[in-house]
């Protein structure tokens, strides 16, 4: 018989989670034991195996509650909000400058930090990575789609193609901000974005 999910044990799921998601955004995988996750979560340890049967499906679990958030909150700002689709793409973008901080991202800047490392480490997690940045990705394209359909956005090259290549130019300039310490890679990728897109500055 399946164990039946009540509301304390959920919490208690979803608590080691935030918990280890803003822990592991600021150190990275392998460097976080689970003794400091389960001792500033309050959890004690037998809690864990509990929900997690694993470090690695930790970092699965851990992976696929940040993209569920993160792809519904690109559903609101992209999709639900209307208004112009340059604007909403711009919002978004603005967003990810705002979000991923090289001084204190909160737990926002998790694929930046994880994705190098765990592909190596993890086949699972790799998964979970691929699978979580392809909606992303499909998701500007079809904002992109939209916006060429109705006549928004006028741009050379399939909307998937341009997704594509701005999703990459945001995560490398995402990495490039953390290593030279200053938001001029995010500045270039913007100007990038907005010629790619043929948006006015």
């Amino acid at each position: 018989m399946a164990k039946s999910i009540t509301p304390a044990s959920t919490d208690v799921r979803e608590q080691i989670l935030a918990v280890g998601q803003r822990i592991m955004a600021a150190k990275g995988f392998s460097a976080v034991g689970l003794n400091e996750i389960l001792t500033e979560a309050s959890v004690p340890k037998g809690s864990f195996y509990h929900y997690f049967g694993s470090k690695d499906a930790f970092g699965v679990a851990l992976l696929d509650s940040y993209f569920e958030a993160y792809l519904a909150d690109m559903d609101a700002m992209l999709v639900q909000a209307g208004g112009p689709v340059g604007d909403a793409l711009m919002a978004y973008f603005d967003s990810w400058q705002s979000n991923q901080s090289f001084l204190d991202c909160q737990g926002k800047c998790l694929v930046v930090k994880l994705a190098a490392e765990v592909a190596d480490l993890s086949e699972a997690m790799r998964l979970a990575l691929k699978e979580g940045t392809s909606g992303i990705i499909s998701r500007l394209a079809a904002v992109i789609g939209r916006g060429v359909a109705d006549g928004a956005l006028a741009v050379d090259g399939s909307p998937e193609y341009l997704a594509e290549m701005l999703y990459q130019q945001w995560l490398g300039a995402s990495v490039m901000v953390k290593i030279v310490r200053d938001t001029a890679p995010f500045d270039a990728a913007m100007a990038i974005t907005r010629r790619t897109l043929n948006l006015a500055h």
